[in-house]
């Protein structure tokens, strides 16, 4: 079964030899589409060379834009979005392959996320629950993209592509149309992908916090009158699915220092809310 992983990128050249890298060693049937909107730094001067990826460099509208652009050139049966600073773990594609064998009715699942630093080191991790519908609309978006595994007829015969218009919270808003469509979701159990906190992430910026509260303002207005119930019920779910424990774990990442080899870390306190200065939500 193959996958395709689409990847924007534009100036991020040090975390896409990693992301590359991630994709490259899974041990399953691949095919890697890098989207570059023309990047300066020095990354197109090796990319189009490197036989692991099909490289495309071309303008376009934003992050939204070009993962469109990547979807429309995949020809994976199963379909993924994986940006520079983010890298998956070992065997995690063909985990995912063999849960979409073993179950035909899903159509899109979601793996579990170590959140790292700009090291590799561990700050803390996110376990995944299926997001519900005013949750999701009136609160955040509770999953990750890179954690995301969607089939191929969401987008091509769901009409589901992402809207190119976003900047920054495309995926909450594409998340909220599958919802509305009643897309059955299901969950992996298991940590598939690694995000790095860069300082440079996207969702703390200005025209994300504004594009999430618009965001918010298109759902009802009894909807977002019971916010609070939404947040309470959430995280009772994520108490009765043991979202709050995990046992000691390690995981094996490239890093800046080892750019061709995975190092191994070692966790022996997990814990699921980030450490003091990142100010994430714990989903």
């Amino acid at each position: 079964m193959l996958v395709s992983v689409v990847t924007p990128s534009f100036r991020s050249g040090q975390w896409l030899r990693l992301c590359i890298a991630s994709v490259a060693d899974q041990g399953a049937e691949v095919e890697h589409i890098v989207q570059d909107a023309g990047s300066d730094d020095g990354t197109l001067e090796w990319l189009n060379a490197d036989g692991r990826v099909r490289a495309f460099v071309e303008k376009d509208r934003g992050m939204y834009d070009a993962v469109n652009r990547g979807l429309r050139r995949s020809r994976g049966e199963i379909l993924a979005w994986l940006n520079c600073d983010e890298q998956y773990l070992p065997g995690a594609l063909r985990a995912v392959t063999d849960f979409f064998a073993a179950h035909p009715e899903v159509d899109l699942v979601f793996g579990d996320v170590v959140m790292v630093d700009g090291s590799g080191r561990y700050l803390w991790h996110r376990k995944m629950l299926t997001p519900l519908k005013y949750h999701t609309w009136t609160c955040h978006l509770s999953t990750l993209s890179c954690a995301t595994f969607f089939r191929r007829r969401v987008v091509f015969d769901y009409d589901c592509f992402f809207d190119p218009n976003l900047r920054d919270v495309g995926d909450g808003e594409w998340m909220l149309r599958l919802l509305r469509r009643g897309v059955a979701m299901a969950t992996l159990g298991r940590f598939t992908s690694a995000f790095t906190q860069t300082g440079a992430n996207m969702s703390a910026a200005p025209n994300a916090r504004r594009e999430a509260r618009e965001l918010r303002r298109s759902a009802p207005a009894w909807a977002r009158m019971l916010k609070p119930l939404w947040v309470v019920h959430h995280r009772l779910r994520r108490w009765a699915g043991g979202m709050y424990s995990q046992a000691p774990f390690s995981y094996e990442i490239f890093t800046p220092d080892s750019p061709q080899r995975r190092v191994r870390h070692q966790v022996d306190r997990p814990r699921f809310r980030p450490p003091a200065g990142f100010g994430a939500k714990d989903g």
